[in-house]
């Protein structure tokens, strides 16, 4: 049975009413692009943005979505961390949120709040949302990472358009910040489907479009406006593209494997924007629906704003300007009834509107109804909550692994410690290859890369839950196995003279996924700079010098930095011990310094007890 609003997504009425009130009013400011107001009896303070109705300010010229990446200094989070992708947000609404951060008093005025303790709450309509949603980021990234303490943002948007890529509800679920982002959205309200349209096709039309909406304007105004611009081709050039969106999302979802898309794709633009956070889908007559799944919202976008006949076109391009200005009445009639329904996808409901006979069935049918939800979008929807399921039944799958994985690694442990006692190492002794242990702890190697192998697949294709990187148990295993491991693959690599044929181990695409994903793992949830986790590959940055046979002080003193990092840092399990064993590779080099280069004052506490060649 449905729930009240509050109890679904944890916000209060008054809140949302008192965000929706300060996102209007902030439109006619104009001393300050966002008003602020504290919430009576309560913590919370809103910060209403207001938006902006000139085109320059919702389209840049870059591309055809104007769509560029994200500063990945200012916004570290917003990322895939694996593969390194970076999400990609609007250009113009990143732009004027920067413009508001740099010359406004948003900064002052927040760090008040935080320092009274209180919760920072961003709202926005229209393109006011696109700034409260980066504002809520910013906070997010500036406060939360550095201070788990602090109280989480919220962000209310009314009407908003999209403004990220697939990247930005991937990372933002990753970082569990997606529920600090709720968005409400009316039925046939054009806008938040419109940035699924490339800028070249609506542009002609777009300014008019956007004096409709401009608060300044007058009723007799708009009715002009209604009367002289052909709304419906408007509206329909934005659906068409809409269309086109969700389709392409729905074959993905379905796993189609048909070559023909991926072709038409190279030909026509799809734009990249895609939702996240929490929808609430305003039905028109009181409902509300919750939805938190991604996938679902981008399909209900589209199918939502279905037509039952053409006729239709010109009524509804109307009412679609009309239901952007009209957040205010509808939130306080549904908000009065709280008929609220929350959408999961991933569970079974009704494909056809003649609906089930269980009561939770019947209550979500008659809002997929109400909503004008045919089958086909049914469908799609089920295939959004299908392939959420699906990548928890990947993750069981290799959660199912770990006592394995932990089992090989401790094998790998044990052959590190044998290996020791011959004032070897384990690293030169793989590289030896001499004995039948060696061979055993190869067997291991190869079985620990299979099993981390199909990890990274997974995680390649975006087939594992998005919180799955930010896992401290995963994260932890990672970091375990990369600094063990590593190093053999490492002497197996130069023992093969694989150097000679494909160039250095640290040269891009040569070092395996399953070392480089998961040094990012631990790099970003310690927030060090990249490449600040790479010891385990210390051995290789030892061969490169060897092979080169560079001996000068910047290179001398560039080794033994990184050796002293295998013994001065506790938590760093690669074989620390071995670098200085008088067998080990690093000591054979350091025979054949010039006295004044190996007598390394720092260098010296750790080799004092072997006897030295002079080179």
């Amino acid at each position: 049975m449905p729930g009240g609003l509050e109890e679904e997504i944890g916000v209060s009425d008054e809140l949302i009413k008192k965000a929706c009130t300060l996102s209007k009013k902030a439109h006619t400011s104009s001393k300050n692009p966002f008003v602020s107001e504290k919430i009576r009896s309560s913590s919370e303070i809103v910060f209403g943005f207001s938006g902006s109705w000139s085109v320059p300010d919702w389209f840049t010229e870059n591309g055809f979505f104007g769509a560029i990446k994200v500063d990945r200094l200012k916004f570290p989070s917003l990322r895939s961390i694996g593969t390194d992708e970076v999400a990609s947000v609007n250009d113009a609404f990143m732009g004027r949120f920067e413009k508001i951060l740099a010359t406004s008093s948003l900064k002052d005025e927040v760090e008040k709040a935080v320092k009274k303790n209180q919760q920072v709450v961003f709202a926005g309509h229209s393109s006011g949302g696109p700034v409260a949603i980066l504002a809520t980021v910013w906070f997010l990234e500036n406060y939360i990472r550095t201070d788990s303490s602090q109280k989480p943002p919220r962000c209310i948007t009314f009407g908003s358009p999209l403004i990220g890529d697939r990247i930005f509800p991937h990372a933002l679920r990753r970082e569990k910040w997606a529920d600090c982002f709720t968005h409400f959205v009316k039925k046939y309200d054009i806008v938040p489907r419109l940035m699924l349209t490339p800028r070249a096709s609506i542009e002609q039309q777009l300014g008019t479009i956007l004096a409709y909406f401009n608060p300044k304007s007058t009723n007799s105004q708009r009715e002009s406006i209604e009367r002289a611009t052909d709304t419906s081709v408007f509206c329909m050039t934005v659906m068409r593209n809409a269309s086109l969106v969700a389709s392409h999302a729905a074959c993905s979802l379905k796993g189609s494997n048909n070559l023909m898309l991926q072709t038409l794709t190279n030909f026509i633009q799809v734009s990249p924007y895609r939702p996240f956070g929490t929808y609430i889908f305003c039905s028109g007559n009181g409902k509300l629906a919750v939805v938190k799944n991604p996938d679902a919202v981008l399909q209900l976008l589209f199918y939502c704003y279905q037509l039952s006949s053409e006729a239709e076109a010109g009524e509804v391009s109307i009412r679609s300007l009309k239901e952007h200005l009209g957040y205010e009445s509808e939130l306080k009639e549904s908000l009065e009834m709280q008929d609220v329904v929350l959408f999961d996808p991933t569970k079974e409901f009704p494909l056809t509107s003649d609906g089930s006979a269980l009561p939770e069935a019947a209550t979500i049918n008659t809002t997929l109804n109400d909503l004008g939800l045919s089958t086909a979008a049914r469908l799609c929807l089920r295939a959004a909550g299908e392939l959420e399921n699906q990548k928890r039944r990947n993750q069981a799958t290799v959660d199912s692994k770990i006592n394995d994985i932990e089992e090989r690694q401790n094998i790998i442990k044990e052959y590190q410690t044998r290996c020791r006692v011959q004032k070897t190492g384990y690293y030169d002794a793989f590289k030896i290859q001499g004995l039948k242990d060696d061979f055993h702890a190869n067997v291991t190697r190869l079985e620990l890369a299979g099993m981390w192998d199909e990890v990274m697949e997974f995680l390649k294709k975006y087939e594992l839950p998005d919180e799955f990187e930010g896992r401290k148990e995963w994260i932890e295993l990672g970091t375990k196995f990369r600094r063990l491991v590593e190093p053999l693959d490492i002497a197996n690599y130069y023992r093969h003279a694989k150097n000679k044929d494909t160039g250095f181990y640290m040269k891009l695409g040569i070092r395996p996924k399953r070392y480089t994903f998961t040094q990012r793992w631990l790099e970003h949830a310690e927030r060090k700079e990249p490449n600040a986790c790479s010891e385990s590959c210390f051995w290789a940055v030892m061969e490169e010098k060897i092979a080169s046979n560079k001996k000068s002080p910047e290179d001398v003193e560039e080794i033994v930095t990184e050796a002293l990092k295998c013994v001065e840092d506790e938590e760093i399990a690669l074989a620390g011990k071995d670098v200085f064993l008088e067998k080990s590779t690093f000591v054979q080099w350091w025979e054949t310094l010039p006295d004044h280069l190996a007598q390394n004052p720092r260098l010296l506490p750790h080799v004092s007890h072997l006897k030295r060649n002079s080179g």
